[in-house]
């Protein structure tokens, strides 16, 4: 698997990044008896600025699937324009792609572009509910509840015997524990400082992030949505005040194997 950081600003887009938006890649059976193998693209997330970030790394019209970890903005607005993409590119509309979210995606999307709730974005979009566990062609997905004010959920991805964990937004809670636990890289927000007089049952610190990955036997750890108003530096010492494997800041740009 590789992973492409393609926005990880905390909350709003950021003067070097858009919000978040992260393409998975592996190479995988196209699923065609006969026809070779080909790449896969999933997309964690769409938040706001992301969608013209991501043109930089792959053609947005050869994804296979997006997950959206909740529906808050900064993780799935550009959908919006994503759907206009879609259905009035000049080269014809492409065949309809899973969008997999929290209960009301549909509805959700539909209302951000002042659309109908029927059909809304639904000839675009195979929009599907998390229900347990699924596949996308060669990805194993598994969507893990986790705590935030709204609906929201933690990614496992697993392909070729390997997993990436992505915690979206999320307090401290057993399912980030859950969602982390035994991967190659742990993707981890890291939205509040430690000693902050911070809101209970939002986002993670630094520190948060590196027990929760320590703890959970995650290989490495990259600390992602942090918001701009913060020093990333700051919450890199964070964290490895916390956990002793390998830490890094997510930034623009950056690729990551696995």
């Amino acid at each position: 698997m590789r992973l492409t950081v393609v926005g990880c600003s905390g909350s709003y887009p950021g003067p070097e990044s858009t919000a978040s938006c992260y393409l998975v890649e592996v190479e995988g059976p196209d699923g065609d008896e006969g026809q070779g193998s080909r790449t896969w693209r999933i997309l964690l997330d769409l938040g706001n600025g992301s969608l013209g970030a991501l043109q930089r790394y792959a053609d947005a019209l050869a994804i296979d699937a997006v997950l959206v970890s909740h529906l808050h903005a900064d993780h799935c607005l550009d959908l919006c324009g994503y759907y206009v993409m879609r259905k009035y590119h000049p080269d014809g509309a492409p065949p309809r792609i899973p969008v997999y979210g929290p209960s009301g995606i549909a509805a959700r999307m539909a209302q951000a572009y002042d659309l109908p709730t029927d059909p809304g974005m639904s000839e675009e979009f195979d929009f599907v509910e998390y229900d347990g566990a699924f596949s996308v062609g060669p990805f194993s997905v598994e969507p893990v509840p986790v705590e935030h004010p709204v609906e929201a959920y933690g990614i496992r991805i697993t392909a070729n015997g390997t997993t990436l964990g992505y915690s979206g937004d999320t307090a401290l809670c057993d399912g980030v524990d859950r969602v982390a636990a035994d991967t190659a890289l742990f993707l981890c927000e890291a939205s509040f400082r430690a000693g902050d007089d911070n809101p209970p049952g939002v986002h993670l610190t630094g520190a948060d992030a590196g027990s929760v990955a320590a703890r959970a036997g995650a290989q490495r750890l990259l600390l992602t949505h942090i918001p701009p108003w913060f020093d990333r530096d700051a919450m890199l010492v964070e964290a490895r005040s916390t956990y002793a494997g390998p830490v890094e800041l997510a930034s623009v740009g950056g690729v990551h194997e696995l």
